[in-house]
């Protein structure tokens, strides 16, 4: 039996899929409602939260392998006590249920951005580590201190193993999240940066789950990116895939640093959530490139998918998902 948390994300909805359909068990967690979709019936769906010890421990009750995928991803500085508060104590939550459990393995999904992801002089591998100066974010450090927590784990005998995604390409929600940047593109938001990250395809994500899963591959960290590219490069293959003008206006340092101040303003009066933020606007200016070579010699029978074949996979599925024309 397999436990999957943040079965509603981006990533948990595109793994409940794989697992159902190559006839696995699934036990997913939801906290207020079950998700409508056709694998529903599929999956043994329980209420619980990762804060709340008691539910989280029933729902861990006869579960070999845990898929732990729930986090708060936000770069909104007013979200710091939150994001800190479920990542860090909700993944130690889970570490110390699966370790009473008696779970045979779990994948954690980190994220890059506990590697300390603004270094522009070097590539980022495996060996590093969120810094006050390699990171500029709150949502950074989180994730990093999660690792911690998943690291003491192992060193109290549970078998794990995390995974630290790049920018995650996938048909999920586009209104918020990685997702959102293809609404942005179909929207034909006229601006670009010259900043450079790693983007990956979230069937490539999961599929490397599954594999590490299944390995005996243990006690170790991989950086999971298809390739490094221009953020000005994936709006224009979105923007072509949708048919919509291509961006055309480059956003300087200067202008940036001017918005995410106004933002900044505009949410302290509105209590919405900024749209840009000093945290972003950094992030989006920066060449950051990610060294992929240790997941390849890892899964030797893996390989990426192309960035331009899962844009334009993504963008006929957001069409059909929003009903495009």
């Amino acid at each position: 039996m397999i436990l999957v948390t943040g079965a509603t994300g981006l990533v948990g909805t595109h793994l409940l899929r794989r697992l159902v359909q190559s006839g696995q068990k699934v036990r997913a967690i939801y906290r207020s409602a079950i998700p409508s979709s056709d694998i529903s019936a599929k999956v043994e769906w329980v209420q619980a939260d990762i804060l709340d010890i008691i539910s989280l421990e029933q729902a861990m009750q006869h579960i070999d392998q845990v898929y732990h995928c729930a986090a708060i991803v936000s770069f909104n500085p007013g979200q710091k006590k939150t994001l800190h508060h479920v990542n860090i104590q909700g993944t130690a939550n889970v570490v110390n249920a699966a370790l009473n459990a008696g779970v045979k393995k779990m994948v954690f999904m980190s994220s890059v951005a506990a590697l300390g992801r603004i270094r522009e002089d070097v590539a980022i591998d495996e060996s590093m580590n969120w810094t006050p100066e390699t990171s500029n974010s709150e949502y950074g450090k989180s994730k990093y201190l999660a690792e911690m927590e998943v690291w003491r784990g192992i060193g109290e005998g549970l078998n794990a193993v995390i995974v630290n995604p790049v920018i995650i390409l996938g048909a999920g929600d586009w209104n918020s999240g990685s997702t959102a940047i293809f609404k942005s593109a179909y929207d034909e938001f006229p601006w670009y940066t010259e900043g450079v990250s790693g983007f990956v395809d979230v069937e490539d994500v999961v599929t490397v789950m599954i594999e590490l899963m299944k390995s005996d591959i243990s006690d170790q960290r991989f950086i999971v990116s298809g390739a490094n590219t221009p953020y000005r490069s994936i709006f224009n293959m979105i923007a072509k895939g949708f048919g919509k003008k291509l961006p055309s206006r480059k956003v300087s340092p200067l202008m940036a640093a001017i918005v995410w101040r106004i933002e900044a303003m505009k949410s302290w009066f509105t209590g919405k959530s900024p749209l840009l933020t000093k945290e972003t606007a950094k992030t989006a200016q920066a060449k950051v490139h990610f060294n992929n070579t240790k997941l390849l010699k890892a899964l030797p029978s893996f390989s990426y998918t192309d960035v331009e074949v899962s844009v334009e996979r993504i963008c006929r599925e957001l069409k059909v998902k929003y009903q495009l024309p």
